[in-house]
């Protein structure tokens, strides 16, 4: 999730505040601690795991899994990569996609029409499909890439920094959604095609299908959708997954922020208490010109955004559907795995500070030969959310349960606020609330391990974390105004992700050991060479690194300093080792991350650049982009 939206999620200013952190020690484990060997304890007794704990200075060994060297953090208006990598752009905001799209105009001429036709902003999740040849085999040298548009920047699309008329409205909307492109592979070099008949725009006046329980029920009807079951739109799309059967899943976040409402009182409670949604917002101010985003007049359209959304990447005409048994909330991404007896199982968190981790599970199984069959899976099933124990003191790792978020079970009851599934799934936050699951420090990307099961979820930040009683410290969750982060990671009993418990550790602990000799200096694999902030982006490739990217405080200063800019780390999470692999231009956010088949070319997002970044042009604007990474020697990335 970017940075700039994170004011957003509590109507406060995001700045992290300098803190005496030394008079919280109290509060959280010391590193005296860390060293008796807590977090080591934890690891290799559930996972039978290397230590990474700063308990055994020797259990962060040299990685036989990273073939590269670690890049120095840097505060240069460029992206940085190791020695014998080089990097190219594949495309910016603003490029035509659709026939007839125009370039991209520094001078701020495109209408809203030129946009629904260019690439949209502000790029994060995304995912690469290679086209399937006759013989059912993938075309090395040829794919289509569907890449996220999360947001826009009003300083840089209106020419007044400010929504001030339907058309600066429209054109907001249409720098929104998703971006599909096809790719082709040409000298070793990937290029987008223009006008190709695979592109495809979609934005918030693309028409949608409401899938699973909640299709149909009252909460989601409109006047101008009375059955509720034809949306139009999607928002905000932070991260994504992606289906064996060649699907794309993107993932709705901060929908709260484009509604407002002409009086306090025609914001529904528990939207407002759940969701944050505001009658005062004034950041998009999407409601002062369009009635659907007016509380006053549309109150149940916020109830149409929230979901996970299936896109066939590979049919520009088919309806995107909103998959709603897989419940609303500020989705971040969507890990989707197949469990040993065929059940189709998504993992996703809540990117919000003190909400919690999900997890889905399909009534029907997956069928290799049944990819008609298999686009049904994310309609039907059971939705879970997480419970943590343990971790108590120094020892962090402990057990957890996954609570079913089923009508009439648990506490989801009619007299509780919940009359039916729908209903459950549509107030996801409040149920889960109402079954007591563990509140978490931002869960962001979820990624599994395709080797061993393990699952890992990026925990970015929580300032709020020791100081409001209904976000306590925790096992998981162990430090007080947490402004670094951790990465939790888990493991299914019996290695089933169907199972209703599992053993949970945690992989780091983000810190600055520079400044810092308590916990706030991070785990023993967080040194002065690697040290970062509010890890985000999670993804493992084919081999099993983990890559993580950041977006968090690239200040370089106080809390801070030595950090430099928003980049992306590499780590072997067997032995533990963690280098940095590449460092972002001024003000971005690194997010998003998707290879080739083959591994020899990785395309990452960088998000909301603010200096010169890509062009370095007078008088251009920065652009958030697509940068593809290859080796000199054509070789796998990382190996």
């Amino acid at each position: 999730m970017n940075t700039k939206l994170r004011d957003v999620n509590d109507q406060k200013s995001d700045a992290i505040e300098n803190t005496d952190f030394d008079a919280l020690v109290d509060q959280v484990i010391s590193r005296r601690g860390l060293l008796k060997g807590g977090m080591a304890l934890g690891i290799a007794g559930f996972f039978g795991l290397t230590p990474v704990g700063r308990a055994v200075a020797a259990a962060v060994e040299p990685s036989r899994l990273l073939g590269f060297a670690g890049i120095p953090a840097s505060t240069e208006d460029s992206v940085q990569v190791p020695s014998g990598y080089r990097t190219s752009i594949l495309m910016s905001w603003g490029d035509p996609v659709l026939p007839g799209a125009p370039e991209f105009d520094h001078a701020g001429g495109n209408s809203a029409d030129d946009q629904a036709g260019q690439f949209g902003d502000n790029t994060d999740g995304m995912a690469l499909f290679h086209v399937k040849r006759a013989d059912g085999s993938a075309d090395p040298d040829r794919a289509v890439l569907a890449v996220n548009n999360e947001y826009c920047n009003y300083e840089f699309l209106l020419e007044t920094g400010q929504a001030e008329s339907r058309e600066d409205v429209e054109k907001a909307k249409a720098a929104h959604g998703v971006t599909i492109v096809e790719l082709v592979r040409e000298g070793g070099q990937w290029r987008y095609v223009h006008n190709s008949r695979l592109n495809r725009r979609i934005h918030l006046e693309t028409e949608m299908a409401m899938t699973g329980p909640v299709a149909g029920h009252a909460m989601v009807q409109t006047a101008a959708d009375p059955d509720g079951r034809r949306v139009f739109g999607t928002v905000n799309n932070c991260a994504n997954g992606r289906t064996p059967w060649g699907t794309y899943l993107t993932c709705e976040e901060n929908f709260h922020g484009y509604f407002g409402a002409e009086r306090d009182e025609d914001v529904p409670a528990d939207m407002a208490r759940y969701y944050g949604l505001s009658a005062a917002e004034d950041r998009y101010g999407w409601w002062r010109h369009d009635d659907r985003f007016n509380l006053s007049k549309t109150p149940n359209e916020p109830n149409r955004f929230g979901w996970v959304v299936e896109i066939d990447p590979f049919d520009p005409q088919s309806r995107p559907l909103k998959r709603t048994a897989l419940g609303r909330f500020k989705h971040e991404n969507a890990e989707l795995v197949v469990n040993g007896d065929g059940h189709v199982v998504v993992y996703m968190g809540d990117d919000e500070r003190g909400e919690h981790l999900y997890k889905f599970v399909s009534s029907g199984k997956y069928d290799p030969a049944n990819d008609a069959g298999n686009r049904r899976l994310l309609e039907e099933g059971t939705l879970f959310v997480a419970q943590l124990t343990g971790g108590e003191g120094d020892n962090h790792a402990g057990s957890g349960r996954w609570i079913e978020l089923s009508h009439g079970r648990n506490g989801l009851t009619v007299d509780n606020g919940f009359a039916d599934q729908a209903e459950v799934l549509i107030q996801a936050r409040k149920a889960a609330k109402q079954v007591g699951a563990t509140t978490m420090d931002r869960p962001e990307w979820v990624s599994a391990n395709p080797h061993n099961g393990q699952v890992y979820c990026a925990l970015t930040n929580n300032k709020h974390r020791g100081n409001k009683d209904s976000q306590p410290l925790n096992g998981p969750n162990p430090r007080a105004s947490n402004h670094y982060g951790q990465i939790i990671r888990w493991q299914a009993k019996g290695g089933d992700h169907t199972a209703a418990e599992f053993d949970w550790d945690l992989f780091l602990l983000a810190g600055n050991p520079a400044r810092h000799q308590d916990a706030y200096a991070g785990s023993s694999n967080i040194t002065a060479d690697n040290m970062f902030n509010s890890p985000d982006g999670l993804a493992f490739d084919r081999d099993g690194r983990l890559w993580i990217q950041t977006d968090g405080d690239d200040s370089n200063t106080g809390d801070f300093a030595g950090m430099g800019n928003n980049q992306m780390l590499c780590a072997d999470t067997g032995s533990g080792e963690i280098r940095r692999f590449l460092v972002g231009p001024t003000g971005c956010e690194v997010t998003g991350l998707t290879f080739s088949e083959d591994y020899r070319t990785m395309f990452v997002g960088i998000q909301h650049p603010t200096g010169g970044f890509p062009e370095h042009k007078e008088g251009g604007k920065p652009r958030s982009s697509i940068v593809m990474v290859t080796r000199e020697d054509g070789g796998v990335i990382g190996a």
